[in-house]
């Protein structure tokens, strides 16, 4: 009798011929199968006590156990009978440092020299693991669930001041029912930067689902549990003004959010590929491409579907979801801090300098401060606002805020010639040609700012008509100063009038020299 059983459909097709008289010759001959096949499959028939037609009526299921019961109770293999027990002392040292599947084989030819060799443990070992490792599928319900986690790879951008590149951890959240994602690159993975991203997710969604699951980062969760996770005050806040429950996956079981696993996935294919050529001067810029993609990826039909993810969620799960809250929540952090004498306070948080009022030097302020404003604060009245910057060790300065004095140092420095041959252009023309001279000279240019500046100046005092004159007068020299000015308006020469004849050159009369007459 051949190895491999013969199918339910030839089963059935030998009771057919039964009944219609064939002999097990002329069977096995219609067939193609062995007679001695077919002489004991029609033993088995016989055996069960039915009669042929009603063997017919039976279905699969019941025929099945009549015909191949005596298969299932074939000889156990011993070898394989012993491998079964060792499986689970297998899979528990592979967790251990150092141990592999090479070791293991090698253990079990000591312990049992006629077991199987290497590529079949293997093989029978794989199959076992798969057996293990089984994962079940769960149905979400709309508007019901969203998971959070971080992606394993930063994305980048370039401090345009230093040259220096940034990297910056990438949020990722998903709703597991419709698929839509929101990535977000922060500048860091502190709490506040975590309850910004949360923030513009549900506004990103429109709508705030049942509940939240977080992978166990500290920023969410304080205490580890499988059965009862304890949450930082923070994220309980959040949850409550949100009225979202907080759930948290057990640690290290990853199947627990398999949806955001994926969508971090998702977000290498669809986003860091995209974008990995681009260069991006300021984390808005970066985030900005992100939407962008994001938008590429949610709008893209999905395979063997009539709809994308934007479509699928608008029809089915948005209406599920909770309205917004009327505010989003801000963490509102507060620090004293005492005016410095170069009228800048500094968040020791982010160890940056933020300007004020030059008249506070010297005063005990209060900074008040979120993931994205700093509010300062002298006996309850604001004093300055400013974007929150998270660049160590650097100035966010207001104009408005400096003496006068540094006010006018902080414009000479951002002027550029443009700007100085246009006020001079404002006085007269002739002005604007002087000033064209001063800025060309190749002395520093700094310098000749400067000068420019004192020229303009000395109009206040003698009127543009002077300055005019007395630039008239200075460009008939070679050097172009702001005291050549200066000289000229102190003299008053610029009010002289000066003959210009129309000959530039006349010779001169004698007896030596002869005319154009002479050589006629």
């Amino acid at each position: 009798m051949a190895n491999n059983l013969v199918s339910m459909q030839y089963i059935r097709v030998i009771i057919q011929h039964l009944i219609n008289g064939l002999s097990h010759r002329k069977i096995a001959l219609e067939l193609s199968i062995c007679r001695n096949t077919i002489n004991e499959y029609v033993g088995r028939l016989k055996a069960s006590g039915y009669s042929l037609e009603d063997l017919q009526k039976l279905d699969d299921a019941n025929l099945s156990t009549i015909i191949y019961a005596h298969a299932a109770s074939s000889k156990t293999d011993l070898r394989a009978a012993d491998f079964k027990t060792r499986v689970p002392r297998w899979l528990s040292e592979l967790t251990r440092t150092g141990v592999h599947k090479l070791l293991l084989w090698q253990e079990y030819k000591i312990t049992y020299p006629e077991g199987y060799e290497y590529s079949q443990f293997c093989e029978l070992f794989a199959a076992y693991q798969k057996v293990k490792n089984a994962s079940m599928h769960f149905e979400h319900q709309p508007g019901i669930l969203m998971m959070v986690d971080f992606a394993g790879s930063k994305l980048s951008y370039i401090n345009k001041s230093t040259g220096e590149l940034i990297e910056c951890p990438v949020f990722v959240c998903v709703l597991p029912f419709s698929g839509m994602s929101y990535v977000m690159a922060l500048p860091d993975q502190k709490q506040p930067s975590v309850i910004k991203a949360l923030n513009n997710s549900i506004n990103y969604f429109g709508g705030v689902p049942q509940s939240i699951k977080f992978d166990n980062m500290k920023q969410a969760v304080s205490k580890s549990s499988r059965y009862e996770p304890i949450f930082t005050d923070t994220m309980q806040q959040w949850g409550l003004h949100n009225n979202i429950t907080l759930l948290a996956a057990r640690p290290r079981k990853p199947k627990d959010k398999p949806h955001v696993e994926a969508a971090v996935n998702t977000a290498y294919q669809r986003i860091y590929a995209p974008i990995r050529d681009e260069v991006f001067y300021s984390l808005d810029q970066l985030n900005k491409a992100i939407l962008k993609h994001q938008l590429i990826h949610h709008e893209k039909k999905l395979q063997r579907k009539n709809y994308n993810r934007k479509n699928y969620f608008n029809n089915e799960e948005y209406p599920l979801l909770r309205a917004l809250p009327q505010n989003a929540y801000e963490i509102k952090h507060v620090a004293k801090a005492k005016v410095q004498k170069n009228y800048h306070v500094i968040l020791g948080e982010d160890w940056h300098f933020y300007s004020v009022p030059f008249n506070y030097i010297g005063k005990q302020v209060t900074a008040v401060y979120d993931a994205d404003t700093v509010e300062i604060y002298y006996e309850h009245r604001r004093i300055a606002l400013h974007r929150r910057s998270f660049k160590p060790h650097g100035y966010t300065t207001i104009t408005e805020h400096m003496p006068e004095s540094h006010q006018r140092y902080h414009e000479q420095q951002g002027w550029r010639a443009e700007d100085f041959l246009l006020q001079a252009k404002n006085i007269g023309i002739v002005t604007h040609d002087y000033i064209q001279k001063v800025l060309n000279r190749g002395h520093f240019v700094q310098q000749n700012y400067t000068i420019c500046i004192g020229i303009f100046r000395l109009s206040k005092s003698y009127g543009n008509d002077r300055i005019e004159a007395a630039c008239k007068r200075a460009l008939r020299g070679t050097v172009y100063n702001y005291n050549t000015i200066l000289n000229i308006l102190n003299r008053n020469l610029d009010k002289v009038e000066t003959e210009e004849s129309t000959l530039l050159f006349t010779m001169p009369k004698h007896e030596n020299i002869r005319g154009a007459s002479s050589y006629q």
